[in-house]
């Protein structure tokens, strides 16, 4: 016959092993949990280096493309900072577009520089007209109608590349001005070792390195480096910011990007990044 005694130390053996078979069951769980989430990240990351290696964040879509193929999740989702700029001014944007490029009126041999009145700070930027003349004098005629004014910068790259996208009226990453011009001085020699130096201004196109497609397909949008980005030398370089520029961007930078929109892709910056005013000067 079992004692008493005996029975409570049989008791507590059951359940110190019950404990354990909980501890061990939990503990397998936790490692299976954090397997399939380090394997989810993987693949994130993965997938980010694809997408900044083939120039995705870089693409300056028309309305035929899918916006759901631009999804990069390589922009950090950083936490939300104090909007460092000021209210957009009043004003709507303008959504003319035109069917061919613009007959050239720059004088190649002048030297121009267009200057981007932001919600954020001007920017200043010293353009390359001899070595990018075609892309010069669209921005000239843009600016000129008025095309950027009131336009939102709708991308902001924190992670691999680090850039500042601009130039679309729809303020999506699918909008353009109708027309597209030809790529121009990718042999830049500030172009060294696959890296566009901060303070670069380059265009975005449709370009796809895999395929070999998608040359020459420039339009509006257009993307300014605030930190030395690895980027394959397929995006026309075709303006320098400022130094005060620069401030404007590190600023700009400085308060985040978003998480990904789910329709568009696009990592919005925290900071309300508009284009007031943009004008184009010759000197």
């Amino acid at each position: 016959m079992v004692s008493q005694e005996q029975r409570r130390r049989q008791l507590a053996r059951e359940k110190f092993l019950r404990q354990q078979q909980r501890r061990t069951s939990a503990r397998r769980k936790a490692r299976t949990r954090n397997a399939a989430i380090a394997s989810v990240l993987g693949v994130i990351l993965i997938g980010s280096v694809a997408l900044y290696t083939t120039g995705v964040v870089l693409k300056d879509d028309d309305d035929k493309t899918n916006a759901n193929a631009e999804v990069t999740p390589s922009a950090s989702a950083s936490s939300k900072a104090p909007d460092p700029c000021d209210k957009p001014a009043e004003g709507k944007v303008k959504t003319q577009t035109w069917k061919k490029e613009p007959a050239m009126t720059i004088d190649k041999s002048a030297k121009y520089s267009m200057k981007l009145a932001t919600t954020c700070g001007d920017i200043d930027i010293a353009l390359k007209a001899s070595a990018a003349p075609h892309t010069v004098n669209s921005f000239n005629f843009l600016a000129g109608k008025g095309y950027f004014d009131h336009t939102k910068c709708h991308r902001l790259t924190d992670a691999g590349i680090y850039v500042l996208q601009c130039g679309d009226p729809k303020g999506t990453g699918s909008g353009g001005p109708g027309y597209t011009i030809p790529d121009e001085n990718l042999k830049d020699k500030s172009l060294k070792g696959n890296v566009y130096p901060a303070g670069t201004v380059a265009m975005a196109n449709q370009y796809n390195p895999q395929t070999k497609q998608g040359r020459d397909t420039g339009g509006s949008q257009f993307f300014l480096v605030y930190q030395d980005s690895q980027l394959p030398p397929d995006y026309t370089p075709f303006g320098t910011v400022s130094e005060a520029g620069m401030k404007v961007l590190k600023k700009i930078a400085a308060a985040g990007a978003q998480a990904p929109d789910p329709a568009t892709g696009n990592t919005a910056p925290n900071a309300t990044v508009v284009i007031d005013k943009a004008t184009v000067s010759k000197s």
